[in-house]
Formats: structure tokens, sequence, C-alpha cells
């Protein structure tokens, strides 16, 4: 389900009055591919609701330039919300989660594990709250910059 901020934090107050573990993890999620969705079943598995934070259009052509996203925030947050281990889709314009993150208090915050746990943006928050961060596992030879280079390389003649 897509949400904006608001309804999300208003969800949260019954979810986690209901002892439900919370799980945060975010991307840009352009071109879905295996990596995104084995990531994300992994994610699930640390709790019971899983929220994406979604870069919106603007967040991610800061982050990745103008010529991303290939495709739109609302194509990119319908498909992530259709997965079954997706409970809630939420955008975010900055560069980074750290504000989002602050306002949902997740109790899992999750990322892969080409990221140290040093590195990754709102660790401090969940762990002050006696939270977990979780790295996962990332799928080798697959990203969106790659499959990018791969439809530019046979299609471009």
């Amino acid at each position: 389900m897509i949400l904006d901020i608001e309804k999300i934090e208003e969800r949260l107050t019954f979810l986690k009055k209901e002892g439900k573990r919370i799980v945060f993890t975010n991307g840009c999620f352009d071109i879905m591919h295996v990596g995104h969705v084995r990531y994300l079943e992994s994610a699930k598995k640390e709790g019971d609701i899983l929220i994406v934070g979604l870069n919106s259009d603007i967040s991610v052509r800061t982050i990745k330039g103008i010529k991303r996203p290939i495709i739109n925030q609302q194509q990119r947050a319908e498909v992530l919300s259709a997965l079954s281990c997706v409970d809630y889709v939420v955008f975010f314009d900055e560069p980074d989660p750290f504000n989002i993150i602050d306002r949902l208090q997740p109790d899992v915050l999750v990322k892969g594990a080409d990221w140290t746990e040093d590195k990754i943006i709102g660790a401090d928050i969940v762990k002050k709250r006696g939270g977990k961060v979780a790295r996962i596992k990332i799928v080798p030879d697959i990203s969106t910059s790659e499959i990018i280079k791969r439809i530019i390389k046979r299609y471009s003649n």
C-alpha cells in the first residue's frame, strides 16, 4: 500500500501497540530486478511489517543524475507495493532517508551488505532505541546500472 508519511505514522501507532516489529529499508528501485526482490524478501524476514522508503523522482535525480530514474515514482511504487513482502511504500524527496527514519522510528533498519554499518544513514537512531541494523547480502552482478549498460550495448547501433 502506498501511503504518505502521516498515514503511515498513524498506522504504526496501532501496529506498535499490537507488538508488531517494524522493518524499514529504502532505495530507488528503478528497473526492478531479482536482486531487489530477494533483498526485500530478506528484509521482510527481519520483522512483521516492511516499510519501503522510496526515493522520489526528485531525490533520484539528485543522487543519480538527470537521466534517472528510468521509471517514474508512481510506477516504481506500484510495482513495489504489489510484492507480497512489502506492506507499505512511502516517498521521500531528500537525498537520504534520515528524516523519514527519524519520524517512523523502526525497530529494524535494513540495508545491503555493500554498506558498512557506520555508513548506514539512520543506524544511530534505530540503535539508540534498542533496535537492530541488518545488512542483507546482495545478488552479485545485477544492478539497475548494469541493466542499463546491457541495454545500451545491445541496442545502440
